[in-house]
């Protein structure tokens, strides 16, 4: 007898004969903490995890049950499932229209799915740790770092309780570092001498650099004291794409240094001296943080996380994953591991750049002024949808992320986002299209020949986004890269380090795939808060048949170490953008920013003389039914 076949086929059959005098109803299958997978799958013997509960639907469904003529539903009671694997949703585990899959929480409870790992077995260091600042000795605690597949886990955030720790960093809190010098030809930067004076070697040291719009996190490879200033270098790659790419780079202003861009040095043992740091010794196994005021970790979680992809919906273009619904759930503590390996060098948005160089005479068949080219790789999310269809995600809470939230990759239509929490993200909190990913010069109208690899049709509606693109600085609450018919209304964005909506991608004036798309009604604060040449609302290229309008976007909070603090517009209409509409738009005062714009735009009423209704109408709405 073949393991798993007959019991599996068992437990289809136990749990039709459960479900299948429950004429008019989804059939259920529930999930509990305490459950195991060998049960029923009952209210009253739950299955443990929502990866058997899917393979138990498909029973039913190969297995043609009556019970699921109403589709099925998997009720998930509250409390915390730690996932060892991504959660994976294929075309078996679609529904229809009439009978689809719902994946939701058990009235009134909150389950949470998280990628992440405890760290426990803390003390408070009485040996002393070799290059832990003077400061710090007697208030340090220790604990082994968790392992996975044998070997210590990696990674670039902790979170202690809801609370996310700070990794050690030089200088600490908000504070920054003016650059003197950044030479492109040598691949050298140039600070002054005391930034990193007290390292004992650079393993895993990294600069992290503010430039405009973006950030980068470079890997130190050495330092050297030369006339009184210390002279960094960088490892391989993201040198070379550092120092070649033209955009963004880093801002050297002579006669304001002032307005020089900044940058400060992270991961170090030296670099651990203010409550709220830690520090991860690879080498040795052990995690290292100073507990803030009031903090027992003898009785907080602490956290580390250990999974980048916590979901991923994964259907094809001819077998798509369709009607399946998430409900009420939470999903956290995804990782993001590719600065530690390869370096973080981003065009925008945070899309890493592979390859990237100026243009020498300038000029492409698409765009003779054009001055460089490059191509990305696609941002890291917690939750990845792909070849899918009616994909739902209603009332769910996205938190703790190290890079994005979720993210709808292609092949997507008739999709929804609707009344989420997204709340510390490290990235974008919903990206969703083509970005120009895998091998597609990114400066390139994308009008690809199979339409159903553009994402169509997709609504985001009555979301609330805090405190996002925390991690990588030019992030945005809401990225939509190529895409069609995208709808962005009554969501909530505030407290974002640089862009709260962000609608289209190539820099062109020719018309492709992007079109059709309604931003309208949303709330925006808090904007630009670590960055410059933003926006509420930033558009680029050519997205004909696209409108703005009825959208509050109040002030943003500008950081104290951009280049040019006045760099900003409450609608920035980019490069090449064409054939959109902009009206109706609430803001404090007119600031809006028209650059190297194309054809077709059209301007109407937007600022403080935007009438009072529509103001108040901005924003989630509150639930009828």
């Amino acid at each position: 007898m073949r393991y798993g076949g007959p019991l599996i086929l068992a437990g289809a059959l136990a749990l039709a004969v459960l479900t299948s005098g429950l004429r008019g109803a989804p059939a259920e299958i529930w999930v509990a903490p305490d459950g195991t997978d060998t049960a029923l799958g009952s209210r009253e013997a739950p299955l443990a995890t929502v990866r058997m509960a899917l393979r138990k639907a498909w029973e039913m469904r190969r297995l043609k049950d009556p019970a699921i003529t109403e589709g099925v539903r998997v009720i998930v009671r509250g409390g915390l499932y730690r996932f060892d694997e991504a959660l994976l949703v294929r075309p078996e585990d679609s529904g229809t229209a009439k009978a689809p899959t719902v994946v939701e929480a058990a009235p009134g409870e909150e389950p949470r799915f998280s990628g992440g790992v405890a760290v426990d077995g803390w003390r408070r260091l009485a040996e002393s740790v070799p290059g832990l600042p003077a400061a710090a000795r007697g208030h340090v605690w220790g604990a082994d770092a968790p392992r996975r597949g044998g070997r210590v886990l990696e990674f670039r955030q902790l979170w202690v309780g809801q609370t996310k720790a700070v990794r050690a960093r030089e200088p600490d809190g908000d504070e920054m570092i003016r650059l003197l010098e950044w030479d492109r030809a040598r691949e050298e930067a140039w600070v002054p001498a005391d930034a990193g004076a007290g390292l004992r070697n650079l393993d895993g040291v990294e600069m992290v650099v503010h430039q405009q719009w973006e950030i980068a996190v470079l890997r130190l490879k050495s330092r050297d004291l030369v006339d009184g200033r210390a002279r960094l270098t960088f490892h391989a790659p993201e040198s070379r794409i550092q120092f070649e790419h033209p955009w963004p780079q880093p801002v050297i202003n002579k006669g304001n240094p002032d307005r020089t861009s900044a940058f400060f040095l992270a991961h170090a043992i030296e670099f651990l001296d203010t409550p709220g740091e830690w520090f991860q010794d690879l080498a040795g196994g052990r995690v290292y943080y100073w507990p803030r005021e009031g903090e027992d970790l003898t009785q907080t979680e602490v956290t580390a996380p250990a999974l980048e992809v916590l979901m991923a919906v994964m259907g094809t273009l001819d077998r798509p994953v369709e009607h399946v619904t998430f409900r009420g759930l939470g999903f956290a503590h995804s990782s993001w591991l590719r600065p530690s390996r390869e370096g973080h060098v981003p065009h925008q948005a945070g899309m890493p750049m592979v390859d990237a160089y100026g243009l020498q005479p300038r000029g492409t068949p698409d765009w003779r002024s054009l001055d460089n080219q490059a191509w990305v790789e696609r941002a890291a999310a917690a939750v990845r949808v792909s070849g899918a269809n009616h994909i739902a995600f209603e009332a769910c809470r996205f938190e703790h992320t190290a890079m994005s939230a979720v993210d709808f990759a292609g092949g997507t239509r008739d999709d929804r986002v609707e009344r989420c929490l997204f709340r510390d993200i490290g990235g974008n909190g919903i990206q969703m299209g083509s970005y120009g990913e895998g091998g597609f010069e990114i400066h390139l109208p994308n009008d690809p020949t199979d339409e159903r690899v553009v994402c169509t049709r997709e609504r985001i509606a009555d979301n609330r986004f805090i405190d996002t693109a925390n991690e990588d600085w030019g992030c945005v609450a809401i990225s939509v890269g190529t895409a069609r018919e995208v709808t962005i209304e009554h969501n909530d964005i505030v407290s974002t380090s640089y862009t709260g909506i962000s609608v289209g991608w190539g820099w062109t004036r020719t018309p492709h795939a992007a079109q059709n798309h309604a931003v309208r009604a949303n709330r925006i604060r808090a904007f630009a808060t670590r960055m410059a040449d933003c926006a509420g609302i930033y558009l680029v290229a050519a997205q004909p048949g696209s409108v703005v309008s009825g959208n509050v976007i109040d002030e943003p909070v500008i950081g104290r170490w951009v280049h040019d603090p006045e760099h900003w517009g409450f609608v920035y209409l980019d490069e090449g953008s064409s054939y959109t509409t902009v009206r109706d738009n609430w803001c404090p005062r007119e600031k809006f920013i028209k650059n190297a714009n194309g054809p077709g735009n059209e301007w109407g009423v937007n600022g403080p003389a935007v009438p009072e209704a529509i103001r108040d109408a901005a924003g989630p709405r509150k639930r009828t039914e």
